[in-house]
């Protein structure tokens, strides 16, 4: 894992400070080195910050020349089937180095740009290719490595995180107050947009392909989840998604330091450990619990963690660990109001001091069907009861409503917005407070296919896997995320939805994997999510002492009676987003 920069100039050249002031602003995601390159003709420069793990040694460094020294690439993630692929490369191409990062320069010599059809991984690189005058900006398919970039006139930035294009200090900071508006409805900003006018996020599954002599681009989707309506023998299913998984897993712990692992006691995550044990491998875990809480995972962790005969070390939050809040927006460039953000920033904080990567469980419950609203979004196809058929028929009248509703923790619509924002900001209020999720609404799909798509698509593209990449890189560890494996993704949306889904059991595929395999009382626990009690985030008084001077109210963004008047409610999810936005606005603004 790492952290990569660029400046492209066509009009002047490089200054390699500003290379260099972008690719340190990065530090935290790459502390074991650094390297920068600046072309010949002084017009392109790429740097890098390297975080090792595989091929420690200084042939491993970047940016990275190919053979011919004409094409130059900045990668950041893995690639897991790079031994395959080297194998496949090697009468071509003679290799220098044991880095996946080879691969891909390889790959490009043999595929071009259709090289990232045959990589499985996390990634987002950048490839110059001096000879034909062309960058490709490049991100994996469920997004989960960042990249973002700006393209104005003769001048192109991109870099991993959004410190780092701001650090060129060439771009003006000019707030999008569409996308302002838009972090209130998602909890997030969604992609292409970012905080930030003339700033954009690459889509995940997207490529962009920049022709240096003259700037023009094109963004390409080069892969998509296809579904289907397969029936196939329940075992036969069950056997496939067993080995699949544990490849996964074997490949996503190879490299040359250990790899430790999130534990919370959930299916999940105990299932990734199960499968490492299974593979030789005793990896340290990590929890976090919450103090005076029946319900805190680390009991649950621990548990397991014995019965797996491995290491397991926790964390404990309590109230005084919001005061953490004032440094996300540090390491969250872009507001986030998941109310994970501190809890995930504390558990990465723990695992680096034994490790540089961990492997998580992020995805199973977008593969396999593990949330609430997923459930409903079943029963409205198959409903039992009467009240289940009224659901059906509301449903039907607005399914990306309904959805909205399941996500939003703190309701905005229109009509909250206007209440909220100065009547000068309105006309930044989109038409369809909820057009992106409609733009992911596929009609086409059954209901719970078409949520799960969504769900790929806007919560855990844009809010989960982004929250992890920055709590995790801010303290330069590694996330890996096994679930994420497009080919198992593939195998199991190819089904008919009644293989892999049932009414009374969450994550079935998963369960039958594991049901053999961990302590009765954790395999009959309810589905938590990543989550604290309320009770920490709801202390008003706390609140009214972070927005009694706020900078919103002062810059005549939102109305001083909004805030006055939330703050009379006794519960309610949107002083944490507001809260957030203060902090960010208050580090950026």
């Amino acid at each position: 894992m790492c952290g990569i920069t660029g400046y492209i100039n066509l009009k002047e050249t490089v200054a390699p400070e500003i290379i260099q002031r972008m690719t340190d602003s990065l530090i935290h995601r790459g502390p074991d080195g650094s390297g920068t390159y600046i072309s010949e003709d002084g017009h392109y420069g790429l740097g890098h910050r390297r975080l090792s793990f595989l091929d420690l040694s200084e042939q491993g460094k970047q940016p990275m020349k190919d053979n011919s020294d004409k094409v130059i690439i900045t990668f950041n993630g893995e690639i897991y089937n790079f031994q395959e692929l080297k194998k496949e490369l090697s009468g071509d191409y003679s290799f220098k180095t044991n880095t996946d990062t080879e691969i891909i320069l390889a790959g490009y010599h043999k595929w071009g740009i259709d090289v990232i059809n045959h990589l499985k991984g996390m990634f987002a690189f950048a490839l110059l290719d001096e000879e034909r005058q062309l960058l490709y900006l490049v991100r994996d398919r469920f997004g989960i490595k960042p990249l973002y970039y700006t393209l104005q006139d003769s001048k192109l930035l991109f870099a991993s995180e959004l410190k780092a294009v701001h650090a060129a200090e060439i771009i003006p900071k000019e707030i999008d107050f569409s996308a302002f508006a838009d972090y209130f409805v998602y909890r997030y900003i969604p992609s292409p947009k970012t905080i930030w006018k003339n700033i954009q996020k690459l889509p995940p599954a997207h490529y962009a392909k920049i022709d240096l002599t003259n700037m023009s681009s094109e963004l390409t989707e080069y892969w998509k989840l296809f579904t289907d309506n397969k029936r196939i023998p329940e075992q036969e299913i069950i056997h496939n998604v067993g080995n699949s998984l544990k490849k996964s897993v074997q490949q996503h712990i190879y490299a040359d330091v250990p790899v430790g692992a999130f534990l919370s006691g959930g299916y999940d995550s105990s299932s990734l450990v199960y499968y490492m044990n299974q593979l030789n491998q005793k990896p340290n875990t990590f929890s976090i619990g919450f103090s005076r809480w029946e319900k805190s995972e680390d009991q649950f962790a621990k548990i397991v963690a014995d019965y797996l005969n491995v290491p397991n070390e926790s964390v404990i939050a309590d109230e005084t660990s919001l005061q953490l809040v004032d440094r996300m927006p540090v390491v969250y460039d872009e507001p986030i109001a998941d109310i994970s953000i501190v809890p995930t920033y504390m558990v990465s904080r723990l695992a680096h001091n034994r490790v540089k990567a961990v492997v998580s469980g992020e995805g199973a419950d977008e593969l396999f069907g593990g949330y609430t609203w997923q459930h409903d979004f079943f029963n409205q196809s198959y409903p039992e009861s009467i009240l289940g058929k009224l659901r059906q028929k509301l449903f039907k009248n607005d399914p990306v409503a309904y959805y909205a509703n399941a996500m939003a923790m703190g309701w905005f619509d229109e009509e909250e917005l206007k209440k909220m924002l100065h009547p000068n900001l309105h006309q930044h209020i989109p038409e369809d407070v909820h057009w992106f999720y409609r733009k992911h609404f596929d009609k086409s799909l059954s209901p719970l296919k078409s949520i799960q798509m969504m769900d790929i698509k806007c919560f855990m593209g844009e809010l989960v896997l982004t929250k992890v990449d920055r709590a995790s890189m801010a303290n330069s560890l590694e996330v890996r995320v096994p679930f994420l494996d497009h080919e198992l993704f593939g195998f199991v949306f190819g089904l008919d939805e009644k293989s892999y889904f049932r009414r009374n059991q969450t994550k079935y595929l998963l369960y039958r994997q594991i049901e053999n395999h961990l302590p009765e009382d954790i395999l009959a626990r309810k589905k938590q999510g990543f989550v604290g009690p309320d009770t920490y985030y709801m202390n008003l008084d706390w609140y009214k002492n972070q927005l009694k001077n706020s900078k919103l109210v002062e810059l005549n963004i939102v109305s001083r009676q909004y805030v006055d008047d939330l703050l009379k409610e006794t519960y309610n999810w949107k002083l944490w987003k507001l809260l957030i936005m203060e902090k960010w606005f208050q580090r950026w603004v």
